[in-house]
């Protein structure tokens, strides 16, 4: 069940569309913009001074705005005037794009939404999970913006409306071929003409960049040659770009030249010529690790020399090697916000699930850190949970060498706080949320602060006492156009030092 249907049920999707795109949208101007007020639910915008109230829990819904003493209801089109002019006030910046990028992902909901209820889920429920992000990241103002362009043009590849396509396969000329890493498994995909290799690429982006005159000059000359057929059928994953082929057990991961969240999602070159040394570090540091964890490697990657970010393909591990006997693979993003199948959905006792999950998550993302230099970006959407037939993990798989700082390139303590931002904030808080609405009553807290205490890591006794964690602030970073690898952070309570026993 969608995780909002409940609010608006039926087939009254304008209404579902506002309470999915308003959620994230209130929680970032919350934790930016606002301080409580007093009052059950009430908040004070800084800068404006102007009095928003909200209801419901984790998850922010129904925003209504003091106005000569009555409180009015405001709808997503509202909220969006509302921060915009909360924004220009606190930072005396004005934004023309976020605005329509706020209103486009809400628009893109309600596509999502439309298309769901004529889909058909997929069997496979870790694909299912992949598919289920109807929210998406719960503290960015636009989650679910497509680049404003028509529905049309994104809806098929669209992992939230279960979609699944053929790749278009090209072949490349040997001569103009760029390439580093294992990229083996992309000769299994076809046959290639003599003095060629293939190249397969994402219909999307083909249909984004296939006119500018590199490409299209390429075409013309025999460079670049599209075969007739396709590379099997793939399943878009929650990241959009990176798809997954069952058949093979095969992931690849693409250039998209659009705006998703806070970057433009192409392979950049920089990024790619890097990508070997970050993953050749983390594959050492996981095989090196005493857990059942794993690194889903991101061995190698190809391109068209001419077109060297435009076409890039990426070649990702699968996971039916890497997993250990009988257990099914889940994606963590997917256990916040809610699915189908859902292991969490059939616990009545959250204790035992959730030290699992504990046992399962941190150990990895601390001990890679501190033994091997490695800074994960372990957050929801990048961590994989495998569990048994009882929903109780046994597992995690991490992957995106993409998003991997070395320490030998950033100092200890940036990396502490990015680590701390993407295991703790992004990714146990919001697990740990979940639960807690699902089980009234019930403590996460002291099963996390011990698991962390079990590691003697120098920075663990500061992170349990500490006031407050980092919490990434996606809106202020949007609205000032600053990139999206630029972390900014404000201070959040910290849980895990709310929890401390008292002193004796």
């Amino acid at each position: 069940m969608d995780r909002m249907d409940h609010l608006h049920p039926g087939d009254r999707v304008p209404e579902r569309a506002d309470a999915y795109a308003a959620a994230p949208l209130l929680s970032c101007l919350l934790r930016e913009a606002a301080d409580p007020a007093g009052g059950q639910g009430v908040h004070r915008l800084r800068a404006g001074g102007r009095l928003l109230r909200v209801h419901g829990g984790r998850r922010p819904r129904d925003p209504e705005l003091n106005t000569d003493g009555t409180w009015q209801p405001l709808t997503h089109a509202d909220l969006v005037k509302l921060t915009s002019e909360e924004l220009r006030l606190a930072t005396g910046l004005s934004n023309p794009e976020l605005p329509g990028e706020m209103l486009d992902s809400r628009d893109a909901v309600a596509a999502i939404l439309a298309a769901r209820a004529r889909a058909t889920p997929p069997d496979d429920p870790y694909v299912r999970s992949e598919q289920s992000l109807i929210t998406g990241h719960p503290y960015h103002p636009a989650p679910k913006a497509r680049g404003g362009g028509p529905v049309a043009s994104w809806l098929p590849y669209a992992p939230e409306a279960h979609a699944c396509f053929p790749l278009t396969l090209l072949a490349v000329r040997e001569d103009t071929v760029a390439e580093e890493g294992d990229t083996t498994a992309l000769d299994a995909l076809g046959t290639a003409p003599p003095g060629y290799r293939l190249l397969p690429a994402h219909p999307w982006q083909l249909e984004l960049v296939g006119g500018r005159p590199e490409i299209r000059e390429a075409f013309a000359d025999g460079r670049l040659i599209r075969l007739d057929g396709s590379a099997g059928t793939v399943w878009p994953t929650a990241a959009i770009r990176t798809v997954y082929d069952p058949a093979d057990d095969r992931f690849l991961k693409f250039s998209l030249d659009v705006r998703i969240t806070n970057d433009i999602r192409r392979l950049w070159r920089h990024d790619l010529l890097g990508l070997r040394r970050t993953d050749a570090a983390a594959t050492a540091a996981f095989a090196a690790h005493r857990g059942p964890a794993v690194w889903l490697s991101d061995r190698g990657y190809r391109t068209a020399a001419f077109a060297f970010e435009e076409l890039a393909v990426l070649v990702r591990d699968g996971l039916r090697p890497r997993l250990r006997p009988g257990a099914t693979p889940l994606l963590s993003a997917a256990l916040a916000e809610g699915f189908d199948g859902s292991p969490l959905d059939r616990i009545t006792d959250p204790e035992d699930w959730w030290a699992a999950y504990l046992r399962q998550v941190v150990p990895p993302a601390l001990e890679v850190f501190d033994r091997h230099g490695v800074v994960l970006e372990a957050h929801l959407q990048n961590t994989l949970v495998a569990v048994d037939d009882t929903g109780l993990p046994v597992q995690a798989l991490f992957r995106d060498a993409e998003g991997v700082k070395l320490l030998t390139d950033v100092d200890r303590a940036s990396g502490w706080e990015r680590l701390v931002y993407c295991l703790v904030v992004n990714n146990l808080v919001e697990v740990a949320a979940l639960l807690s609405e699902r089980h009234p009553g019930w403590n996460p807290w002291p099963a996390a602060r011990a698991e962390l205490a079990r590691h003697p890591l120098p920075e663990i006794p500061a992170l349990l006492t500490a006031p407050a964690l980092p919490g990434k602030t996606n809106l202020l970073l949007r609205w000032t156009g600053a990139d999206g690898a630029d972390a900014r952070y404000a201070p959040l309570p910290n849980p895990l030092a709310h929890h401390c026993p008292p002193a004796a």
